[in-house]
């Protein structure tokens, strides 16, 4: 039985709050949430685990939070839901056979890509623009992608999903936003149901933390949904950006060897 002290709790607590703002509104909760669990002293795999626990909290949140509002509509996003369920449950799969060290060398230059291209291209706002792709090949072939790799490593799947509907669906950024979420949950579901099999989950403090991770998720999205592409814009590259820098100070990524740091 993992223990953990009352201080240490209510850190995990604080971080799972902060993790759940930042999530609901940008993405990158993880780069929060995940050394947090690591630092309380779990295994690398029970972290991932866990935080698949205490995201569905997060997730879950923010998602019924935009569609209280009308920002996605959950019945008839239902089938690329499903998709992204399994794209996760078939990527946490394997996270449970491999290690995810060859995804920790490209993920920092995708996420400064992802940075750039938000933080300069012009006119971005919350309207809708063109849609460069039918919903029919997004769904079979892009959303099931996202969820797989949110199963199978995770960090920067919020930022991966937000480019595909921006760049792609023509959606607007509040809009994207609401859909990424309501993905990002689906992902969360099959990832975690591969995870309980495996006996990853720490529940308990999953279950702490999730508490908070919904508190923290609702009020970001509440604020998002005020505020719109004005705060969704610059907390979406920052997100990329320190996540990119957090994966790059790590002493184990193969990245760091192959650019000599």
């Amino acid at each position: 039985m993992f223990e953990i002290a009352t201080e240490t709790a209510l850190l995990l607590g604080l971080a799972a709050f902060i993790a759940g703002f930042i999530d609901s509104i940008a993405g990158g909760g993880g780069l929060i949430s995940v050394p947090a669990l690591l630092l309380a002293g779990l295994s690398p795999v029970e972290a991932l685990g866990t935080n698949k626990w205490q995201s569905l909290w997060g997730s879950g949140s923010a998602t019924l939070t935009y569609a209280s509002k009308g920002y996605v509509d959950l019945r008839k996003q239902l089938p690329v839901g499903i998709l992204s369920a399994i794209g996760g449950a078939l990527g946490a799969y394997l996270a449970t056979r491999i290690p995810g060290e060859w995804m920790q060398a490209f993920l920092p230059v995708l996420l400064i890509a992802i940075a750039l291209y938000f933080a300069f291209k012009p006119n971005m706002g919350d309207v809708d623009r063109h849609q460069r792709i039918s919903p029919f090949l997004f769904g079979a072939a892009v959303v099931p992608s996202i969820g797989f790799y949110d199963g199978v490593f995770g960090p920067g799947t919020g930022s991966f999903f937000m480019l595909a509907f921006v760049s792609l669906m023509g959606f607007g950024l509040l809009k994207a936003t609401a859909h990424t979420k309501l993905l990002n949950f689906a992902s969360n579901i099959g990832s975690f149901a591969v995870f309980v099999f495996a006996g990853a989950i720490v529940w308990k403090v999953g279950l702490l933390m999730g508490a908070a991770q919904f508190c923290g998720a609702r009020l970001g999205a509440t604020v998002a949904m005020r505020v719109g592409s004005k705060l969704i814009k610059p907390m979406l590259v920052t997100a990329c950006v320190a996540l990119a820098i957090r994966l790059l100070i790590d002493p184990a990524n193969p990245l760091r060897v192959l650019i000599g740091i």
